[in-house]
């Protein structure tokens, strides 16, 4: 495995400093449905409707103010978080993203100003193609788990945490290509080591689990979930490295799991989570017996969902839609 640059606690306390305040000191919410106590930091009330503006501008404001332009990939809110930041540092983006990606991604993507490419049948395929086009080009390219500043950037959200409650007992982080998990991981293990930090993948998309499991880079054939947020089916070896220094474990759940998340979130707090986003919130209702008066923390990441998609995932979301109209 390639040696990676290290994450660091000051860095993570710094970047606060950097980052669009529209990302920042996000709204927390409470529940007391459940025999323990529930806090859920809310990345969804800003522009992107996720929490990719914090890593996405940190690793902006890291960049020399060099105009050339930058090439990503996206399942879609990386890439809008990219391109959100990179106009306020007047860089052009390109963005590489599969022909199955969520339709409202692309659009907003393409409203940040990104120049957005459809290639491939998923994610990874998308990112192959990305890589060779920057490396044909010449041009930078910006890899979701793969930079030190935007991990850092995703870890504020952590010392905000940190901030407003005392004694987490457990932190629950939605894994996809690691950036998130690997951030937050840090700040707790520097300014509350007794957490503990658990990633939660989809048990559809694995490969993350296998390779920390392993300490090898692991890949799968695919990634079948409905979350496309974390739907990854070849690691980050940066991010895998990081993981080992900055979590506790990882924990699979289903996407039935999921949808019981994502009613939660709307029944609780009228949140329209999309599936990754509630990755954490579903891996705490699936062990709430074992986590009985803990305290517990997990974040909603993301609420970029098609009508189509309300429709099918959350009937009675749409239903009180219909009726206040």
């Amino acid at each position: 495995m390639t040696k990676q640059e290290p994450l660091s606690a000051v860095n993570i306390a710094i970047a606060r400093e950097r980052i669009d305040p529209v990302f920042l000191n996000t709204r927390l919410l409470l529940s007391d449905r459940l025999a323990l106590s529930l806090f859920v930091k809310d990345e969804t009330e800003n522009p992107i409707r996720s929490f990719k503006g914090r890593g996405t501008g940190n690793f902006l404001a890291d960049l020399s103010s060099d105009r050339t332009p930058l090439v990503t990939a996206s399942a879609g809110n990386f890439g809008q978080g990219l391109a959100y930041n990179a106009a306020r540092y007047e860089r052009s983006l390109i963005v590489f993203a599969s022909f199955n990606a969520n339709p409202l991604k692309i659009e907003a993507m393409r409203r940040f100003g990104a120049e957005v490419f459809l290639v491939g049948k998923d994610f990874d395929a998308a990112k192959e193609a990305a890589k060779i086009y920057a490396d044909e080009r010449n041009l930078m390219f910006v890899e979701d788990g793969g930079s030190a500043p935007i991990a850092e950037g995703a870890g504020t959200i952590a010392a905000e945490l940190t901030e407003e409650i005392e004694d987490i007992d457990t932190i629950f982080i939605p894994l996809g290509n690691g950036a998130l998990a690997a951030g937050i991981g840090c700040w707790f293990r520097s300014r509350s080591p007794r957490t503990r930090v658990v990633a939660v993948a989809a048990m559809g998309a694995p490969c993350m689990a296998l390779s920390h499991h392993s300490g090898e880079i692991i890949s799968t054939p695919e990634a079948r979930t409905i979350a496309d947020g974390i739907a990854v089916r070849i690691p980050v070896p940066a991010a895998v490295g990081w993981l080992k220094e900055t979590i506790d474990d990882i924990v699979l759940i289903d996407d039935d799991q999921i949808l019981d998340a994502m009613r939660f979130a709307h029944e609780t707090w009228n949140r329209l989570v999309e599936p990754a986003g509630a990755a954490g919130l579903a891996a705490i209702l699936a062990q709430a017996s074992d986590l009985k008066s803990f305290r517990v923390a997990t974040m909603l990441c993301g609420a970029n969902l098609t009508d189509q998609q309300i429709r099918k995932w959350l009937p009675s979301a749409a239903k009180d839609d219909a009726n206040a109209r």
